[in-house]
């Protein structure tokens, strides 16, 4: 680590935008006042080149390789669903694509995210319940160092759920619905579509 480098953490605050350009690892508040950490590791202040316009230092965050990867807007995730409110959900990451995360990443997916189509009658209850694992896109880094998630396309949605009666893992029989195979009881669900 370099010498004035300093351990921050996701959502963390690195400095005013008016003095500090955003580096890799950072982003700059929607009301470009404030520059915050987008993930785990040490902060670095980098000189501005001479010839460069604008001289304001960078800051920028370098994670540790051992971190893994760090999800982003546009990346596609796995993530379990652990609370479902009346306007939204809050999931737990657990992949990255195909890789596990190291770390906790939280995310919410909020009513308005959750399919394209008829949002004013989208309901969380029936769209998703805890415990569900759900494929998502990872829209932006929201408050609270969680990410917004979206399920709002044909391939995103839950892709596990376990029936609330058996607590048998259920199988997608349409869009909207999921079913036991033992019980043959059928809950409502935001499904993701498998295959092409």
């Amino acid at each position: 680590m370099g010498e004035n480098s300093e351990w921050v953490t996701p959502g963390e605050v690195l400095g005013k935008a008016s003095k500090f350009k955003a580096g890799r690892g950072a982003y700059v508040s929607p009301d470009k006042l404030t520059v915050y950490a987008s993930l785990t590791g040490s902060r670095r202040i980098l000189s501005p080149p001479p010839n460069s316009p604008d001289q304001r230092p960078t800051v920028e965050v370098t994670g540790h390789k051992a971190h893994g990867a760090i999800p982003e807007p546009g990346s596609v995730v796995i993530a379990r669903v652990t609370k479902v409110m009346e306007r939204m959900a809050s999931a737990d990451i657990l992949c990255l694509g195909t890789k596990s995360v190291r770390e906790k990443f939280s995310g919410i997916i909020r009513l308005q995210d959750v399919r394209a189509t008829e949002i004013d009658k989208v309901d969380m209850l029936s769209s998703f319940r805890p415990g569900d694992i759900v494929r998502a896109h990872v829209l932006s880094l929201g408050d609270a160092r969680a990410y917004y998630l979206s399920t709002a396309k044909n391939e995103l949605g839950v892709i596990s759920a376990q029936s609330a009666a058996s607590g048998e893992t259920m199988v997608p029989i349409s869009w909207t619905e999921m079913q036991c195979p033992r019980t043959g009881q059928i809950e409502q669900r935001k499904v993701a579509k498998v295959g092409g």
